[in-house]
């Protein structure tokens, strides 16, 4: 984690970084699943996110004779995470990124490679192939990958830049069905780790935090919700939330009573 220090406005300072890049933001939003590139960028622009997530696939980066993205959400003012939504085996998700690397130069990238469906878990040996391959190439790998510390441990070792454990399957909106491991996940770890998967709602999202996770990544929850652009606005207060909270240190559990006001008799003075 990054020290906190005070700006000149008395506002904390509270930034993240990954291969270089510095963010205020720690929320991480996706740019599909929107009834139109209007409300993505409108829900976007509410969710205060810095950096957004695109299914280089599912996307169009390159054909002006349609509808693009780019049109939508200024890559000037947003970095571009390429992502390998959809990819089922190493071989499709290092041959999706390395086409969206000659289309659109970037490097640092978003690397998923999905088990079969119903859960479309993460195929972690596929996934090891596919991260060894994309860093022999130059590539800047943050990796979605399995709520396991020793894989996460594994890729890290390996010279990913950021590990992104599921807080449960895409899109289920389960919240953080396994908040023991994510924790374990980022006492451990030397890079950024990124809750990336499975949150439906605000207060899941605040939770993600409150384990000491550098970032949230999300889509589905805003996409999906009934207002995606009040959801968006939701989202941003509950991540900031739940790092105030991380940082504040919460109280300790107990399991008898603590009164906060005194219990013996007498005059209050």
């Amino acid at each position: 984690m990054d020290g906190d220090t005070l700006s000149t406005h008395g506002l904390l300072d509270d930034a993240w970084e990954v291969a270089g890049h510095r963010f205020r933001s720690r929320l991480v939003v996706g740019t599909g699943r929107y009834k139109s590139l209007e409300e993505t960028a409108a829900a976007i622009e509410a969710s205060g996110a810095e950096m957004v997530t695109v299914a280089v696939r599912r996307v169009n980066l390159s054909d002006p004779n349609a509808p693009m993205l780019q049109d939508f959400v200024d890559p000037k003012r947003y970095t571009y995470l390429p992502n390998t939504a959809g990819c089922h085996t190493a071989q499709d998700a290092v041959r999706t990124l390395r086409l969206a690397r000659e289309a659109g130069g970037w490097n640092l990238v978003k690397l998923e490679v999905l088990g079969p469906p119903p859960f479309l878990y993460p195929d972690m040996p596929a996934t090891f192939e596919a991260a060894a391959a994309l860093i022999k190439d130059g590539f800047q790998v943050m990796v979605y990958c399995a709520d396991d510390p020793l894989a996460a441990k594994r890729l890290e070792e390996m010279g990913c830049v950021a590990v992104m454990p599921l807080g449960a399957p895409i899109g289920s909106g389960l919240g953080l069905t396994n908040p023991f491991m994510l924790r374990s996940i980022i006492e451990n770890a030397k890079v950024p780790v990124l809750v990336d998967a499975g949150i439906g709602t605000a207060s899941e999202a605040a939770q993600a935090m409150e384990l000491g996770c550098d970032a949230v990544l999300l889509n589905s929850a805003i996409a999906h919700a009934r207002e995606p652009v009040r959801m968006a606005r939701a989202m941003k207060a509950a991540v900031e939330a739940g790092r105030h909270a991380y940082l504040a240190g919460r109280m300790p559990r107990n399991y008898v009573a603590d009164p906060s006001s005194p219990l013996a008799s007498g005059l209050i003075r």
